[in-house]
Order: structure tokens, then C-alpha cells, then sequence
């Protein structure tokens, strides 16, 4: 029988983080300010979700919206970030620094990778800014990150899936593929059999403006995960 497919749940809430935890999800992804794709959380939110949840906690470590080509001054503060969420015991680190042709930057992303350790490391969708993702893919592997966040470059993963399930077949079980892009639960099935992705990664929530926090309900998640567990792979 295949493992179940493992679902990472993106809050910027201690609130959307309980829920998360209360409606199934395996792994939490949080963030501050989703309406920009996401920046650093600040100490009190982290150690909040840290003393409340129970499951894996992955903490953005992004120090501004916008593109991923970071000055040496903004590479520091990204030190200094991972540091900090170390302090509260968090399970993993999500990040990405590209260079200026939109290739990964693996060389810093490296030296970040290592003082994470040893706590997890995802590559976040700067890798969707990459030109060329499956030579990208070989960039992220040389930095020794253990999974890489992508929608296939695409807009979602449902448009992306031809993508995804070629960088699944690259990968080889050398670095995890975290599918993400607008999976909610009436389409994860269709990505999981399309592309063969065990884990995905989504905040569950739709509508709202830039600036406004939506709280998630468990119901949602709950939803999700059942859906999502009646998956399997395509043959």
C-alpha cells in the first residue's frame, strides 16, 4: 500500500495553526503576511505555535516580499532569522536565494542550509522563478535541502502537473517534491495520480484581499485530508 500523502498546511495565525492540527494535517508551514507569498513570522507567533501544536513546525524564512535575489545586508538578516527560530525548538526552515538569472543561488543557499542543521530544509517557490527547473532541481540537490516547494512553474499545480511529474522522476528519491499551487480538496487526487507526489502543500483558503487574515476552520482541513487520502499512485 502507498504512505499516505503527508499534508503541509501554510498559516500566519496561531489560530489557523490549532485548526490545522485539530483537522489532520501532518506538518505546518507559518508565515507572517500570506498576502505577499509570505515573510518571516515574528518571535511571539513562533513560540505561540510552538508551545500549542504538537505537529512538525516549518518556519518561512523570507525578509521581504518580492523577488529572491537578496543584498549581502538582507543575507545577514536571513542569518540572524534562522538563529532566532532555532531558539524555539522549530522542526524545519523553509528558503531560497536565486542569483541574478534566475538560477539558483547555491552556493549561499548552502551556507544557510548548513546552519540550519539539523533541523529540516525546504527550498520555497523561488524555484518556480528558476528558467530552467529540471537543471534547478540539480542546483537545490548540490545545496542538501531535503525537499523543494513547487508548483512546476506553473500558475497551479493542477496546470503544472506535467512538470511536476518530471522533476518526481528527476528527483529519484534524492530530495522531495512538495507540490503546491492551488491544491484544495477537489483537485488533489487528480495532481497526486497525475504527477506522484506524496506531499502537498496549501493554505486552504480562497477569496480574501491583500492585508486581511482569514482564520482557517478544521472542517476544511478535515475535508482535505479525507479526500486526499483516498489518492493513489498512477500506474
Amino acid at each position: 500500500m502507498p504512505s499516505p500523502i503527508l499534508l503541509e498546511v501554510c498559516v500566519e495565525s496561531l489560530a489557523s495553526a490549532v485548526a490545522a492540527e485539530r483537522g489532520g494535517a501532518h506538518r505546518i508551514e507559518l508565515c507572517a503576511n500570506l498576502g505577499v507569498e509570505g515573510v518571516t513570522p515574528g518571535d511571539q507567533l513562533i513560540e505561540s505555535v510552538r508551545r500549542q501544536v504538537t505537529i512538525p513546525l516549518h518556519v518561512l524564512i523570507r525578509p521581504r516580499a518580492g523577488d529572491f535575489f537578496y543584498s549581502a545586508t538582507e543575507f545577514q538578516t536571513m542569518k540572524n532569522e534562522i538563529r532566532r527560530a532555532q531558539q524555539f525548538a522549530v522542526h524545519g526552515l523553509v528558503f531560497g536565494i536565486l542569483e541574478s538569472k534566475a538560477r539558483v543561488d547555491a552556493s549561499r543557499t548552502r551556507e544557510l542550509v548548513e546552519l540550519a542543521r539539523p533541523l529540516s530544509v525546504t527550498f520555497h517557490r523561488a524555484f518556480d522563478a528558476c528558467a530552467d527547473l529540471p537543471a534547478a532541481l540539480e542546483e537545490v540537490v548540490e545545496t542538501g535541502a531535503d525537499r523543494i516547494l513547487t508548483s512546476g512553474g506553473a500558475r497551479s499545480a493542477e496546470e503544472g502537473s506535467p512538470m511536476l511529474a518530471q522533476l518526481m522522476k528527476a528527483a529519484a528519491g534524492r530530495i522531495g517534491i512538495l507540490a503546491c499551487g492551488t491544491i484544495r480538496a477537489g483537485n488533489v487526487r487528480k495532481i497526486v495520480e497525475a504527477t506522484g507526489v506524496r506531499e502537498v502543500h496549501t493554505s486552504l483558503l480562497d477569496g480574501g484581499g491583500r492585508g486581511e487574515r482569514h482564520d482557517l476552520p478544521a472542517e476544511t482541513v478535515a475535508r482535505f485530508v479525507e479526500v486526499a487520502g483516498k489518492s493513489y499512485l498512477k500506474r
